[in-house]
């Protein structure tokens, strides 16, 4: 039987996060487009709030935008068996799979409320405290409140992804411009203790036959003097516009042996935080190891589109597990639910 696969696109309030998503959304068509097994349709969410459901995404432009009322009926008439959302801002993580779930409609992946709880750092890391994985110390000020953590310390918006608005203070003087900056970006922001440099690596969690199957890590090296990861280390724009993901296409980046001795630790601690946040499907867990090889959780990213240049997928790859595999399994786990 073929299946109706619908790949939900774009994004209701940001042109970045617009673009990131059909960047990932265009590899995804294109690495498990199988027609003997899927058919696939789309849905586009524009900034301004309208819909599209164009024949494929170099067709955009040519497709009728709609407002919501109309596209909820369009989604209904659809008759799809499955949906993978494929939107990055908070918005499309929440709202739209909200509107999934109220209109029956199955998808890959993790339901809003944990979304949510997973996009907002200082949440996600206070469960996973509490199940015994390790996190630095840390506090969440809003404007006009006043550190009381000394330096070393990372800044970061407390809701913001891509590592935007992301500072090393080293000293308290540095501290008014690293909260500016986060807050331009979050209403609040998290101020973390500095973890020394160790290594940096993330850790993917993929759920086979019930079981929670570690992945093999996926490490980010540092040019020197620099000790935490910037936006510009992630996702650039090219001189003609078009998004490129740095971390992709830099020798920087590589998959650790599994046998080194990192990789149980971490693996112990992703699992926990997997099974505290409530996870399904799939998570994917940031860490920092400090000198003595402990890894502490740094945040989750409770998303994945199934293109072949995402972490996941690719840590996927390297445990010999192809992507049209890893995805036939998604599939099957959540039309299962």
């Amino acid at each position: 039987m073929t299946l109706r696969v619908l790949h939900l696109v774009g994004s209701p309030t940001s042109a970045f996060f617009d673009d990131l998503s059909r960047l990932y959304a265009t590899d995804c068509l294109a690495s498990v487009a199988d027609p003997a097994r899927y058919e696939m349709v789309l849905a586009h969410v524009s900034p301004d709030g309208s819909w599209r459901f164009p024949t494929s995404l170099d067709a955009l432009a040519d497709a009728e935008p709609l407002p919501i009322g109309a596209a909820v009926a369009r989604l209904v008439d659809l008759d799809v068996d499955i949906a993978l959302p494929q939107m990055f801002c908070i918005p499309g993580m929440t709202h739209v799979r909200a509107l999934l779930d109220t209109l029956g409609i199955t998808y890959v992946g993790n339901p809003p409320d944990l979304m949510a709880l997973g996009a907002h750092k200082a949440r996600a890391r206070a469960v996973v405290a509490a199940a015994g994985v390790a996190v630095p110390a840390g506090e969440v000020l809003s404007p006009g409140e006043a550190p009381t953590l000394a330096p070393p310390v990372v800044v970061k918006p407390v809701d913001g992804d891509n590592s935007v608005g992301v500072t090393l203070v080293r000293s308290a003087g540095e501290y008014g411009a690293a909260l500016a900056a986060a807050w331009a970006e979050s209403g609040q922001a998290l101020v973390e203790d500095f973890v020394p440099l160790g290594r940096e690596v993330r850790c993917g969690i993929v759920v086979r036959d019930g079981e929670l199957v570690a992945l093999p890590l996926e490490e980010y090296g540092f040019a020197a003097g620099h000790e935490v990861r910037s936006a510009e280390d992630k996702i650039r724009r090219s001189d003609d516009g078009q998004l490129g993901l740095m971390a992709k296409d830099t020798p920087t980046v590589w998959i650790v042996d599994p046998a080194d001795p990192v990789t149980t630790a971490v693996h112990q601690a992703a699992r926990a935080a997997h099974v505290a946040l409530g996870c399904r499907d799939y998570s994917l867990f940031d860490f920092r190891v400090d000198p003595d090889g402990v890894p502490w959780f740094l945040e989750a990213g409770l998303y994945n589109s199934f293109a072949r240049q995402s972490v996941i997928p690719t840590m996927a790859r390297a445990a010999g597990i192809e992507l049209p595999e890893l995805f036939a399994a998604a599939v099957a786990a959540a039309l299962s639910r």
